[in-house]
């Protein structure tokens, strides 16, 4: 099958280190949700992220992976047919354990797990990555000491206007805004938002307004609700919600260490995966999208949810269970925002899951 660009598609990575076979290529039933796998490449370790860009290839559409390694690395994958092949070099980012990635200003940004720092890396002309460039070494630490000795940047992505990039670190309890120079890749920490310690920020995301993000916290069971103002790339905390109920967030309930936050197209919801839990959380948000209030829970047809995914519809929702090594989908109830279980596909070691 070609590609169409890589419409009707579904990209899943998952941990070769532990049976994983890297990059699977799934086709995206229009109707049902369901995926069907078209082919798989081991061309790149650990994939355990991945994104979508442009190139002048063949169907266009080039996907971009991090290898979450100690040499961590990133790389572009051609995917006009059904098995994606090296576009080019891979290359070192000059930092350990890269988790996540985005495309920004032209450029592929990281974000540094290990070595707790966002590297800048060019794209191309044929959608390939060039060398690094910018490293921008974060610092600080926070009181989980097992956790938070150092930093550790998790996540990174530009705000809905473009004009900034940010970077969430699990390790210093914050958000990094930063300014990409397009020319010259090179990354300028314009500010730094610190939250409440101990809380562990993992992944965000914006309110399709504009105006609000999301914070999920890793080391406590909720997300910290902020005002985001992208004239002047501010983003300022006013409030926090817990995303699991009462019951299970104390001694008595199982570890759990929510992974990533989702928000509804139309703002309505937010839905948030949770590790050891084992569940998708439901929240509201109220008009403003200032206030978030948890629903329910439901579970996440596996174990150990790594990542969350709604699809292009907005209609449906997609675990990545990395430990059960599965991916299941969910039809999301329009009124109510309630995922219900429709199906689950079998992928080793699961990691995330993309859209084309």
């Amino acid at each position: 099958m070609d590609s169409n660009n890589g419409a009707g598609r579904a990209f899943i990575g998952s941990f070769t280190s532990a049976g994983g076979r890297g990059i699977t290529v799934a086709a995206v039933d229009e109707e049902t949700g369901a995926l069907t796998v078209l082919g798989a490449t081991d061309a790149v370790p650990d994939p355990s992220y991945l994104a979508l860009g442009r190139g002048t290839g063949p169907g266009g559409a080039v996907l971009y992976a991090v290898s979450e390694t100690e040499k961590g690395a990133a790389a572009a994958l051609d995917i006009s047919q059904d098995v994606p092949r090296p576009l080019g070099e891979t290359r070192l980012v000059d930092g350990n354990g890269p988790t996540h990635l985005a495309l920004a200003g032209g450029h592929v940004v990281t974000a540094n797990y290990g070595s707790g720092s966002v590297t800048v890396l060019p794209v191309l002309a044929d959608g390939s990555v060039g060398e690094a460039g910018c490293v921008l070494a974060h610092e600080g630490s926070g009181p989980v000491v097992a956790r938070q000795e150092g930093p550790h940047a998790h996540q990174v992505l530009p705000d809905p206007s473009g004009n900034w990039v940010l970077s969430v670190d699990l390790g210093t309890d914050s958000v990094r805004i930063c300014a990409l120079e397009p020319d010259t890749g090179e990354l300028r920490l314009h500010g730094e938002t610190v939250l409440r310690p101990g809380t562990g920020p993992r992944h965000l995301a914006f309110h399709p307004a504009g105006g609000h993000a999301y914070v999920l916290n890793e080391l406590e069971p909720t997300v910290t609700v902020c005002r985001w103002d992208a004239a002047a790339g501010l983003l300022e905390a006013v409030g926090e919600a817990p995303v699991l109920p009462s019951e299970a967030r104390g001694a008595a309930g199982p570890a759990s260490y929510p992974s990533e936050v989702v928000v509804a197209h139309d703002g309505r919801f937010l839905w948030v995966a949770n590790r050891g839990h084992d569940s998708i959380s439901v929240l509201a948000l109220d008009a403003t999208g200032e206030q978030a209030s948890l629903v329910t829970t439901v579970s996440c047809g596996g174990h150990w949810p790594r990542d969350l995914a709604l699809d292009p519809t907005g209609r449906r929702l997609y675990a990545a269970n990395e430990r059960s090594g599965n991916v299941s989908w969910f039809a999301v109830d329009p009124e109510t925002g309630v995922p219900a279980p429709k199906g689950s596909l079998e992928v080793p070691a699961a990691s995330c899951v993309i859209f084309a």
